[in-house]
Order: structure tokens, then sequence, then C-alpha cells
């Protein structure tokens, strides 16, 4: 579930289309196992797929984060509007204004449990058309690709959760 804040918004949320948030944990090439988060527009934003991939790249220079420029580690950024709060059995990835409530799998969340982060792709590029958002061979491919990688905002972001 994607929400916006009544806030005035410097991206219109028509031109963004829906907008998925995908968690798996996985392997980087040195063996450390990582929780990941891709968020990606469908592409079915107003003006297309085109004008999908501007809004977001819009809304993600917006908040500071550049593209394919390398790993930005959020806890060295504390006034970055990108956050990700974790509770029991859901998430809430927040970038500015924009709030994506999700379901990960139990192992992301031990995963997030014990390392107090994950890796979010905030991807520029649209999921492939036809494409079920969840389909592991469909998120193989997507991570996978160079292209849509490089216009990507790649942040290493704190876990925090509700204190009590």
């Amino acid at each position: 579930m994607t929400s916006i804040s009544p806030e005035t918004q410097s991206v219109s949320t028509d031109d963004l289309g829906s907008l998925v948030v995908q968690s798996w944990r996985g392997t980087t090439p040195d063996g450390n196992d990582v929780p990941y988060l891709l968020a990606c527009s469908l592409g079915d934003g107003g003006n297309g797929p085109e004008g999908t991939a501007k809004a977001v790249e819009q809304l993600l220079l917006g908040a500071g984060l550049p593209l394919g420029e390398g790993l930005v580690d959020a806890a060295q950024r504390p006034s970055l509007p990108v956050s990700l709060l974790v509770v029991p059995g859901s998430a809430v990835l927040t970038v500015q204004h924009l709030k994506s409530q999700f379901v990960p799998p139990e192992t992301w969340l031990e995963a997030v449990g014990e390392l107090g982060f994950a890796y979010l792709i905030f991807a520029t590029r649209p999921w492939p058309a036809g494409a079920e958002p969840g389909d592991a061979e469909a998120l193989a491919a997507f991570t996978s690709n160079e292209d849509a990688m490089a216009s990507a905002a790649h942040v290493v972001l704190p876990a925090r959760s509700l204190r009590g």
C-alpha cells in the first residue's frame, strides 16, 4: 500500500503511477547475507513509462539521492528524507512524503533484525510490463540489468522500530 501525505508535492502522484516494494534476502559476491529492497513504479503513470521514469528520478533527486553514483549510507546522513520502519510482520519505506507499506518474508525480517539495516535499490526504470511483482525470476533479471541498476539510487538504510 502506497500513500502520499497531503503536503504539497514536487512530483505529481499521477506521474509516479503505482509503486511496488519487493523484499528478499540475498547473498553478496563476498558471501554476506543481506536484506534487500527494490522499489520501483509499474510504469503506469499518467504520462506512460517514460513519464513515470522521469517522475521517479525527480522524486529521488529531490530527496537528495544520487542516481547511479554509488552507495549512500543513510546512517551518515540523518537529514535524508528516506527511512525504513520495521514492525513485527511488516515494514514501511518512506521517501520524502511517499510511504509504502509492505509485508516482507520472515527471512528478510530476520536479516534486518540481525544487521539493523536493509539495502534499498530505488529504480527509476519501471518494472517490466507483463512481469508480476514478486516473481523471483523477473526480480533476478531486473536487479541484474546493468542499465536499470546504473540509473537507480542505492542506499544502506537503517531499520527503525517502534519502541514502547
